[in-house]
Parts: structure tokens; C-alpha cells; sequence
């Protein structure tokens, strides 16, 4: 939905008023199954990148906080933490990113994910996995910095002992990710344009591919104004506050889990 919405220049078929209107038209004008088109890829990509994510922030947040205020939480070091993390997720997550959002527009010729990907390939190169990659660096960069810097903050309020409570994690992982979306939203219009050639804005790109986020921003204003760089925001919020509250949780639990048990054997010993 997130993708359709974005898109600067729809074709008839495929212009919705809201989330729900889009959802109701792609269920019942292309199938049920239709608005999960690229979640195997997505899925492919997640693991090895929110591995990278965690793995990279929490050995970083722990460096940096004893650096700037030992012993206690440090906001800049969350933030910081959370922007390096973001560059090992990026480089993992940015080719899933083009073929499931070239997958998800309005009458994609793919069908298959490998299709996508020979497709691209052989058409574009191996850049064209990549050609929005600073885009995405520099969207992700400012949303995982607010992601980070507000989840910890609430955390603070609701949770200031730091135990595993999984209420705690579910609202604050869903706040933090609806404030750095709604924030983010122009850069991540940009992203999907350079992910995904948009035909119809091509048409006003005298290069004949968009490249780089200037080239995207330009493109975008072009197109719609500055009310282009806002589509999409409510979908794209409603979608991260169940992402990042999920992701939260799971990773919370996880790292409870974990060390309840390197405890239990250090007991033990």
C-alpha cells in the first residue's frame, strides 16, 4: 500500500483517497493475495539484515554510553548507535527493498522474484540494486537516530528500572517508529522513485533514469509539488508502528531470554 500510495503519477486504476480505499480496490480488483506481493523477499532480506542492526547497536550503544556518561544511558550514543547500525542493515536490505517494490506497483510485469531480478540485471546492471542506496541512507539515518533516541526516552518513563516488559517495548517500539516515519516521509518518496523508475515520471526526466537524491527530489517537486513529498505518510506510519514495536518486542525478548540464561550458567558455576 505504501508503494502505491507513493507513486508521484498513478494510473487512473490505481489512485486511492486513503488506506483502506486502496486496500479494499487491489483485494478486490487483483486478488486477495495481491497486497503481500514481495514478502518472501522482504523476508529473505530481513534476517541477515536485523541481525547486523541489533548485533552492531547494542555493542556500540554499550562502547559509546561508558564513553560519554559511564555508567548510565546517553542519548547521543543511542542515536549515534543507532545511525552506524543502519549501514550494515542498508547494505543487506537495499537490493530486497528494489525488487519488492518493483514487485508491489500498479501492473508489475514480475511475477516471480528471480524474474524481477534477471530483469534488473540485465537491464540496468547490479548498480540498480544500489542506485537508491544513499537515498536510503539518508532517510534511515535521521529515522533510525529519532527511532532510537525516542524509543530509549520512553523506555525511560515507562520502564525506567529496564526490566523485560513486553507492554513497555510493544508502546514504545510503536511510538518511536510513527514519529520517525511521519518525519522521514519525503526522503522515503525519494526512494521508492529511484527504486522504482516510475514510468510516467520518467517522462519528465530529461536523463532517462533517476539517480541520486537531488536528481529524485527535483524530480518529485517537478511532479507534484510539495504536497508529492508527503504521499503516502499515513500508510507509511501505519506501517511502521506494528514493524517497529514487532521488531522491538521480539528482539527484547530475545536478549531477556539470553541472558537469564548466561546468568543461570554464570549461577551455576
Amino acid at each position: 500500500l505504501q508503494t502505491r500510495m507513493q507513486s508521484l503519477q498513478p494510473e487512473p486504476a490505481a489512485r486511492y483517497r486513503n488506506v483502506l480505499e486502496a486496500l479494499w480496490r487491489i483485494a478486490r480488483t487483483e486478488g486477495v493475495w495481491r497486497p503481500m506481493r514481495g514478502l518472501n523477499i522482504t523476508a529473505t532480506g530481513a534476517g541477515p539484515a536485523h541481525a547486523l542492526y541489533f548485533a552492531c547497536y547494542e555493542k556500540l550503544k554499550k562502547t559509546l554510553s561508558d564513553v560519554i556518561h559511564a555508567g548510565g544511558n546517553s542519548h547521543v550514543a543511542n542515536g549515534a548507535a543507532g545511525c552506524v547500525a543502519t549501514l550494515l542493515h542498508d547494505a543487506a536490505m537495499n537490493p530486497a527493498e528494489v525488487v519488492k517494490q518493483r514487485m508491489q506497483m500498479y501492473n508489475s510485469p514480475y511475477q516471480r522474484v528471480m524474474d524481477c531480478v534477471r530483469a534488473v540485471w540485465r537491464n540496468e546492471g547490479a548498480g540498480a540494486f544500489y542506485r537508491s542506496y544513499t537515498t536510503q541512507l539518508t532517510m534511515n539515518i535521521p529515522f533510525q537516530a529519532i527511532h532510537f533516541m525516542t524509543y530509549e526516552f520512553l523506555q525511560e518513563q515507562l520502564n525506567p528500572h529496564r526490566q523485560y516488559n513486553p507492554g513497555s517495548h510493544v508502546v514504545s517500539g510503536a511510538c518511536a517508529g510513527a514519529v520517525a516515519a511521519a518525519a522521514t516521509t519525503p526522503l522515503d518518496v525519494c526512494k521508492t522513485l529511484l527504486n522504482t523508475q516510475e514510468s510516467l515520471a520518467l517522462s519528465s526526466n530529461i536523463s532517462g533514469h533517476i539517480t541520486g537524491m537531488a536528481n529524485a527530489f527535483r524530480t518529485v517537486y517537478q511532479v507534484g509539488g510539495v504536497t508529492a513529498y508527503f504521499r503516502g505518510v499515513q500508510a507509511r506510519v501505519i506501517y511502521q508502528m506494528p514493524s517497529t514495536a514487532i521488531a522491538w518486542s521480539v528482539y527484547e525478548f530475545f536478549k531477556y531470554i539470553l541472558t537469564k540464561r548466561q546468568e543461570e550458567r554464570r549461577a551455576g558455576k
